[in-house]
C-alpha cells in the first residue's frame, strides 16, 4: 500500500474515533451540538490527531483506547480555534474547508458558542483516559493532560493568536521596501526593524501553529511511555514541523487557489498581514522550509526509531499544495 493509500486509511480511521465523541443532538440545547458538530465534521487533514497516534506507535504504545480521547480532544481544540478565528472579530472568514463558516450558517453568537463549546468538551473527552487503569497508565495520561493544557492556553496556541491580533504595524513601502524610501529610513534601522518583526513573527507561529502541534507528538510519547529526553526531543521536532508548516501556508497563500485550498486564497495580502512571503519572499521563505524541514527529520531520526509511515507524513505536509 502506498503512502496515499495509508493516509486515506489512517484519516478514516481518525474520523470514526471523533465521531465517538461527539455529542448527540438532542435537547433543549442541541443547536449548539449541531454548530459544534458541524464545524469538526468539516473534513480537514487531521494532522494533529494523526501526528499523536503515529508518535505514540513510533515509541510502542499498543493499547491505542488509552490515546483516543486525546486524539478526539486535539481535533476539538484545533477546530475550536478555527472556528474563533473565522469570526468577524478576527478574519472575517466565510469559508473554511469548502464550505461556509460556522458563524455564517449558525450566527456570530452561536459560533462563539460552539468554539467554546469545543474547547471546554474537549477537556471533558480527554479526562475519560483517566478513568481506570494501572497507576503508571493514568500517571502518564494525567501528564498528557498537563501537556494538552498548557500548549493550548495563554503560553501557547491562545497567547501566539494575542500576538497575531495585536499586529505587527502596517505593511507600508517605509518599512517592507527600503530602495524606494532608502534618502528617509537609515540603512542600519531597515535591518534592526526587520529582524525584530521576524523574530515576532516567528515567536507567533511557534505558539499558533507550533504549540498544538507540539502537544500532539509529545502527548503520544508520553502516553507510550518515552522518557523526558525523548518527549524534549519531540517538542523541539515538533516545534520545527511546526513552523515550516505555516510557512508553507503562507506561500500557498501566495501561489495556491481558493478552490485547492478550500479556504480564501490572498487573504494574508487582503488583510496585509505580515508573512514570510511579505518579509522574505517566496524563495527565501521556500529554503527556510527546507531548512526546518531538514532539521526536524535529522531529530527524528536521532530518536532511533522507526514509523516509516510517520517519516513520510512530515514530509509530505510540508510540502502540500493545500
Amino acid at each position: 500500500m502506498n503512502f496515499r493509500e495509508e493516509l486515506d486509511k489512517r484519516v478514516n480511521y481518525i474520523e470514526a474515533i471523533i465521531k465517538e465523541y461527539l455529542p448527540e443532538e438532542e435537547g433543549y440545547q442541541k443547536r449548539i451540538y449541531e454548530a459544534m458538530n458541524y464545524s469538526i465534521l468539516a473534513g480537514g487533514k487531521r494532522l494533529r490527531p494523526m501526528l499523536m497516534l503515529e508518535t505514540y506507535r513510533l515509541f510502542g504504545g499498543c493499547e491505542e483506547e488509552e490515546i483516543k480521547p486525546f486524539m478526539a480532544a486535539i481535533e476539538m481544540i484545533h477546530t475550536y480555534s478555527l472556528v474563533h478565528d473565522d469570526l468577524p472579530a478576527m478574519d472575517n472568514d466565510e469559508y473554511r474547508r469548502g464550505r461556509k463558516t460556522t458563524h455564517i450558517v449558525f450566527g456570530e453568537a452561536m459560533g462563539i458558542l460552539a468554539g467554546d463549546g469545543l474547547l471546554n468538551y474537549a477537556f471533558e473527552t480527554a479526562c475519560l483516559a483517566l478513568k481506570g487503569g494501572s497507576y503508571e497508565n493514568l500517571k502518564c495520561a494525567a501528564a498528557a493532560l498537563s501537556i494538552l493544557a498548557k500548549k493550548a492556553g495563554i503560553y501557547g496556541m491562545i497567547g501566539g493568536q494575542v500576538v497575531d491580533m495585536e499586529g505587527f504595524g502596517t505593511l507600508n513601502e517605509s518599512n517592507m521596501h527600503l530602495n524606494k524610501n532608502e534618502n528617509e529610513v537609515p540603512l542600519s534601522d531597515f535591518h534592526t526593524n526587520h529582524k525584530s518583526i521576524l523574530d515576532k513573527l516567528n515567536y507567533m507561529y511557534r505558539l499558533k501553529t507550533g504549540a498544538l502541534i507540539e502537544a500532539s507528538m509529545m502527548i503520544g510519547a508520553v502516553l507510550a511511555g518515552a522518557d523526558a529526553k525523548e518527549v524534549l526531543t519531540v517538542e523541539q521536532m515538533a516545534s520545527d514541523i511546526g513552523l515550516a508548516f505555516q510557512i508553507e501556508d503562507d506561500i500557498l497563500d501566495v501561489t495556491s487557489t481558493t478552490e485547492i485550498m478550500g479556504k480564501p486564497a490572498h487573504s494574508d495580502e487582503k488583510n496585509n498581514k505580515v508573512t514570510y512571503v511579505t518579509l522574505l519572499g517566496i524563495n527565501k521563505a521556500k529554503e527556510e522550509v527546507a531548512a526546518l524541514s531538514e532539521r526536524g527529520i535529522s531529530a527524528f531520526q536521532t530518536l532511533k526509531k522507526e514509523n516509516q509511515f510517520l517519516q513520510d507524513l512530515i514530509i509530505d505536509l510540508i510540502n502540500r499544495k493545500k
